[in-house]
């Protein structure tokens, strides 16, 4: 089944080219265009599945504004950022902006697709060496945890706690299950009450905001502990 998408890109071409790859594969591609003033309007007013926002600047201070926008009118649109060989900074600033995930340009139109399919069924659209490099960078160099760390944590009981770590480190609700010894209903309960505590609505927004209050830094129990 299509995909109903916005694409933005840096460059017009590009967005237009990518737009008509997915068409040609059965998507329903909405609009193409390059970003401007008005390209989260565009994506808010189109209200597409997902939204494909590429740049070449993934670092640059204010690049994913649009995706902060989008998420904050239209939290049900999915944004996923197409972008170069990242740092690990620039995936991080993609996530806190609340994207669910991201995609080289040099990925196959499969891998793109693949990532369309992945963020509409609310899951992380990213490889999981890349979200863990992108974590790894928001934790280093550790700062002292805030008090709003201290706070998130009393929020959360023991067994939340480490769901919320291995979140953080990428884990979908299969690897979740089978590393604590649960059955994937009970992880998918789990996560979803991290959520709603942390007033969060996704697993990466979960997990950049941890890192950036500091709360892993607290939590971080040894692994396995909950695995007995």
């Amino acid at each position: 089944m299509g995909v109903r998408v916005v694409v933005v890109d840096d460059h017009r071409l590009l967005a237009e080219a990518l737009a008509s790859a997915l068409k040609l594969r059965g998507h329903r591609v909405l609009a193409a265009t390059a970003p401007s003033a008005g390209a989260a309007e565009l994506v808010i007013s189109r209200a597409p599945e997902v939204c494909l926002l590429g740049t070449s600047t993934p670092a640059e201070p204010g690049v994913f504004e649009p995706v902060v926008r989008i998420k904050r009118e239209r939290p049900q649109i999915a944004v996923v950022v197409l972008g170069p060989v990242p740092s690990p900074r620039g995936i991080a600033a993609a996530f806190a902006a609340g994207a669910s995930g991201y995609v080289r340009q040099d990925e196959r139109i499969e891998g793109v697709e693949r990532a369309l399919a992945k963020a509409r069924a609310g899951e992380p659209a990213i490889a999981p060496g890349l979200l863990q490099g992108a974590f790894a960078e928001l934790l280093n160099p550790a700062a002292q945890p805030d008090d709003e760390g201290s706070r998130l944590l009393r929020l959360l009981t023991p067994r939340e706690v480490e769901v919320l770590v291995r979140v953080a480190e990428g884990e979908d609700t299969r690897l979740i299950a089978a590393g604590m010894a649960i059955a994937p209903s009970t992880a998918r309960t789990h996560v979803q009450r991290v959520l709603m505590k942390l007033g969060v609505g996704s697993r990466l927004e979960a997990a950049a905001l941890a890192a950036r209050t500091g709360l892993l830094d607290r939590a971080a129990p040894p692994r396995g502990a909950g695995e007995a």
